[in-house]
């Protein structure tokens, strides 16, 4: 059995935060402690997190304006679990979370690991339509949180856990605004060390209430890919690489159209059959009409916005090249 550290950066948000504290107070598994780092502009969150002190090993820090990868290093030096794990705000823990991962890590020596998400039924259409989006087989989203993925599996911050002293002496996360994780994920391959996928660790993940801060998101996730491949060499792969073309798809149109009707059509049926499958699917793995249909635009949303963000990323580094 390990002691765990759960580590939560956090940035207002009080509904979210209660939310997640309450998933840990019915942890199944207790040894564990919390460590909640707010960098808020104010610190009236803590009228919301000292009342569960009376049920959970919980320390607050406050450090107005701290960015999030700080703000998680902060809470690692106030740490004491055998392993770090790191849970985003917007998460809620089912209640065998901690227990499936000790289980995990005490058959197997792992140096760290990671988990998938899921939508909570609880959840609003518009929360589930973007969690599958970013998590389906047909929108790349489903490399993620699978045994079968495409090169290295890299856990991400909002489900990742690591060994405290390997994470010290890393040097914890890097001062990059996006993608911090994989690229934490890489030094630790790079070193040598062991990471594991532990599926049934999954989470409850809110991710962004609106699409316009989902593609603001996405966006930033396709810049910062680009980004991991100048820095790493390996970090960009050809699935990476879809979203990019999936946005080259969509403004060759009005090209089809000048250039030949028949092209044109074809344009149309393989965007419509792309359309409907993704329809269907949602629909189906959702149980809801609503959401599927909603999910048609979430996944226009996420391609588009990374797709773009990587694009522009592209774009500026040529032209900071010599």
């Amino acid at each position: 059995m390990f002691f765990y550290s759960i580590i939560t950066p956090v940035y207002r948000r009080p509904q979210e935060i209660s939310e997640l504290l309450q998933s840990l107070c019915v942890q199944e598994f207790r040894n564990f402690e919390v460590v909640i780092v707010d960098n808020s502009p104010d610190d009236s969150l803590k009228n919301i997190i000292n009342p569960y002190r009376k049920t959970l090993n919980l320390n607050y820090l406050y450090h107005k304006g701290l960015g999030v990868s700080e703000s998680r290093n902060l809470g690692v030096e106030h740490a004491s679990g055998d392993y770090v794990v790191f849970i985003d705000s917007d998460c809620i823990l089912p209640d065998g979370y901690l227990g499936t991962v000790d289980s995990y890590l005490s058959a197997n020596n792992t140096d760290a690991y990671g988990g998938p998400d899921r939508a909570h039924a609880s959840f609003t259409h518009k929360q589930k339509a973007i969690n599958y989006a970013m998590t389906s087989f047909f929108t790349t989203g489903g490399i993620r949180g699978r045994k079968k993925h495409i090169g290295h599996y890299h856990p991400r911050s909002f489900n990742m856990g690591v060994r405290r002293e390997l994470f010290t002496r890393l040097r914890g996360f890097s001062s990059i605004k996006v993608s911090e994780d994989i690229d934490l994920s890489m030094r630790i391959y790079k070193d040598g060390k062991s990471v594991a996928l532990i599926e049934d660790a999954f989470v409850y993940h809110k991710r962004r209430s609106t699409f316009g801060k989902f593609f603001r998101q996405v966006f930033s996730f396709g810049h910062g890919r680009y980004s991991l491949g100048k820095m790493h060499g390996d970090a960009v792969k050809t699935v990476h690489l879809l979203p990019s073309a999936f946005v080259m798809y969509l403004v060759s149109g009005a090209s089809l159209l000048l250039l030949s009707i028949k092209l044109f059509n074809a344009w149309c049926v393989f965007l419509v059959f792309y359309t409907v499958l993704v329809f269907a699917d949602s629909s189906l793995r959702n149980r809801s009409l609503i959401v599927g249909l909603l999910s048609i635009f979430a996944t226009f949303v996420m391609l588009t916005g990374y797709g773009t963000g990587m694009i522009k990323a592209a774009i500026s580094g040529s032209k900071r090249d010599p």
